[in-house]
């Protein structure tokens, strides 16, 4: 089979495509015909080897893949070829807390990816795709998708009547919004660009903000909220956001720590911050639970991921270019060819 493989940590020109084997699935594994894989930030951070965690090479990159049962393992039960599944970002984190085990079990990072012909995944780790959703949608929630869920709903507890801020117009905040927004909530959404700030109301954002209009954007944030502050903060910048993310939420409220999109450097944080009684939370993708319940979600509430664009297979690199352009609205796809 073709597969791409990321051999050292010199950028997306170290994405390589070979030829392998195409592997046999185990006693409790499935085999997957590979339809539609979709680019995380992740991803381009292992290209240049700056990612913190699982960081092996080397590797067949990507996480978020969607396809084709070919075959299962012989304790297979759950599953038969033809059906239509994707896998679990963590392909030995089923539920409960995460553990030693889970956490060296991402895929596209410590374990090869889904950037390959085929791939192999748990069976109780891979979840069925929602029957509205194509193959090029379903890719899309592994990653951004579940993490959205974990910070609102497992760890946010988002209700009706919450306000929620996110961070600008990547996967992880187009899928907040939409989440938020199905859930009742009100939504603040920053972005530097007004057209993708337009958009983001057309979707149903309540308040938008520019932040290069509005640099102490957290002072706008607590003009919109009358001076209270927000419930949840998707945060998904890094050390270059985080202190005003602190600032804009509400006592009690929480700060769910996602990205690190501005960087690493410990940043200041004020004694406000446990005066506040806030929950600083950090949020590593989800559990195939989590997975399952928001796919059960978003099917009941209709709601099809935003795709930006897509990109074949045989334009992989392409593909990761456009990520890293960071001009994208939504997510970035990479279609079997």
């Amino acid at each position: 089979m073709r597969a791409y493989r990321v051999e050292t940590a010199e950028g997306i020109d170290a994405i390589q495509l070979t030829e392998l084997d195409t592997p046999t699935p185990g006693d409790n594994e499935v085999l997957v015909k590979m339809k539609a894989c979709s680019l995380n930030y992740r991803d381009l951070l292992i290209t240049m080897g700056g990612y913190v965690r699982n960081d092996s090479r080397p590797i067949t990159p990507m996480s978020d893949g969607a396809g084709e049962v070919i075959s299962v393992g012989k304790n297979v039960t759950r599953f038969k070829a033809g059906d239509r599944v994707m896998g679990n970002f963590f392909q030995h984190w089923v539920d409960g807390k995460i553990d030693d085990k889970g956490l060296n079990s991402a895929l596209g990072g410590a374990i090869d990816g889904v950037l390959a012909d085929s791939f192999i995944l748990q069976e109780d780790c891979t979840v069925k795709v929602p029957e509205h959703m194509s193959y090029t949608e379903a890719a899309t929630l592994p990653c951004a998708a579940t993490t959205a869920w974990h910070a609102l709903v497992n760890v946010g507890e988002i209700k009706a009547g919450d306000t929620i801020l996110l961070l600008g117009t990547g996967g992880v905040s187009i899928f907040g919004l939409q989440l938020a927004k199905a859930k009742g909530a009100t939504v603040i959404i920053t972005s530097s660009s007004d057209e993708k700030l337009e958009r983001a109301k057309t979707m149903g954002a309540d308040h938008i903000i520019n932040y290069k209009t509005h640099p102490d954007w957290e002072e706008e944030v607590l003009r919109i909220t009358a001076g209270k502050g927000v419930d949840n903060v998707l945060e998904v910048g890094g050390a270059g956001t985080f202190e005003k993310s602190v600032a804009s939420a509400k006592v009690n409220g929480t700060v769910s720590v996602i990205g690190i999109l501005s960087g690493l450097e410990n940043p200041s944080i004020s004694l406000m911050t446990i005066f506040n009684l806030l929950r600083i939370q950090g949020i590593y993708v989800g559990s195939t639970e989590m997975l399952t319940e928001l796919s059960d979600f978003m099917a009941e509430h209709n709601i099809q991921p935003v795709v930006d664009k897509t990109f074949s297979f045989s334009d992989a690199k392409l593909a990761y270019q456009h990520m890293a352009a960071a001009k994208h609205f939504g997510k970035v796809v990479i279609e079997a060819d």
